[in-house]
């Protein structure tokens, strides 16, 4: 019998291309999802890769009640993958209540589910805003955190000082927060893809949609950063290669030895690419001129980051298939599949 995964936010961006890689690996995930930030089309996509409907929930993470009633009604669930969190930048500066009731709650809600019903591994969606801007790159493990540029970044630490402190009360759950940089590209079928609900708050969709033209020009967030070309520099990872790490992520807990566990692995290509630099690749495999302006910078942003993936390719037996080429072409080829609908 195929071991159930329980994929929290699994028909959003991230979600939905682990819950292909969990499948493709043998496992069954099981969808929940309140689609504030994602879209049901997503589920006919996820239908036509793999071949079967997966189980859903349509549920809030901070619905105790409701989420406990997916644990007695599923059963035998062997592990978690936390993705559902707000997860804008810009909007968590604006609006900080709202991204601590929702990130550091919901999983509150599932560690507490996850004890009452024996659940004992955790895959936890961290970020690489733990760092905030650091002294050094590229940012190993042991690289200090930094009070974080934004409430997001601050959420992800408090939520890895949760995973943390419940390791250290000796609680049976194991867990391993997976530090993203950032993900883009689009499942090689162009059946799903990054579909943010509104006006995109990454770079990509608003580059392919700037393309597109759904969008008539995108603002690059200052060029007066101290990098070769003035801006930002990012370490930009294909999500296939992301959703392939939960799974491998979910092996390493399996290979534990100990009954209550933490862990923290980078997850990224271990290269920086600035914003300019995105756009000019962009433009050389897509044949398309993006519109672009210089603007100030935007609060909450740090002025570069990227991995040193080291621990993922030894602890995880996992490196990464595509370059950042391949990742804009699965891009651009998602955006024009969505605009023919």
């Amino acid at each position: 019998m195929k071991k159930k995964i329980l994929v929290t936010g699994g028909a959003g961006y991230i979600g939905s291309h682990t819950a292909v890689a969990l499948h493709n690996a043998g496992y069954t995930p099981v969808i929940v999802d309140n689609f504030s930030n994602s879209s049901k089309n997503v589920l006919q996509g996820l239908e036509k890769i793999i071949g079967i409907s997966l189980p859903l929930y349509e549920i809030d993470c901070n619905d105790k009640p409701a989420m406990k009633s997916v644990f007695e009604k599923e059963g035998n669930i062997e592990g978690v993958i936390h993705f559902a969190a707000y997860k804008a930048v810009g909007e968590s500066v604006k609006e900080p209540l709202k991204y601590y009731q929702n990130n550091i709650g919901s999983l509150l809600v599932l560690l507490e589910l996850m004890e009452q019903f024996e659940v004992k591994n955790l895959v936890f969606s961290s970020s690489c805003t733990v760092y905030g801007q650091p002294d050094e790159l590229p940012v190993t493990e042991q690289t200090p955190t930094k009070p974080a540029n934004s409430p997001y970044g601050r959420t992800k630490q408090m939520c890895e000082d949760i995973l943390s402190d419940l390791t250290k009360s000796k609680s049976p759950v194991r867990s391993v927060a997976l530090r993203y940089f950032n993900p883009v590209g689009a499942h090689e079928s162009a059946l799903i893809g990054e579909l943010p609900n509104g006006v995109p708050a990454n770079l990509i969709p608003f580059v392919t949609q700037t393309a597109a033209g759904i969008r008539e020009q995108i603002t690059v967030f200052g060029n007066d950063y101290n990098t070769a070309d003035g801006t930002c520099i990012r370490d930009y990872i294909h999500v296939m290669d992301l959703a392939d790490a939960h799974t491998k992520a979910f092996e390493y807990l399996d290979r534990v030895k100990e009954t209550s566990f933490y862990d923290t692995i980078n997850v990224g290509t271990g290269q920086g690419n600035s914003v300019l630099e995105v756009l000019e690749t962009f433009e050389k495999v897509s044949g398309q001129k993006v519109n672009y302006r210089i603007g100030d910078r935007r609060e909450g942003d740090v002025e570069q980051v990227y991995a040193n993936v080291d621990k993922a390719n030894k602890v995880l037996n996992w490196e990464t298939k595509y370059d950042l080429e391949r990742s804009l072409t699965d891009a651009w080829r998602w955006e024009q599949e969505l605009s023919k609908k």
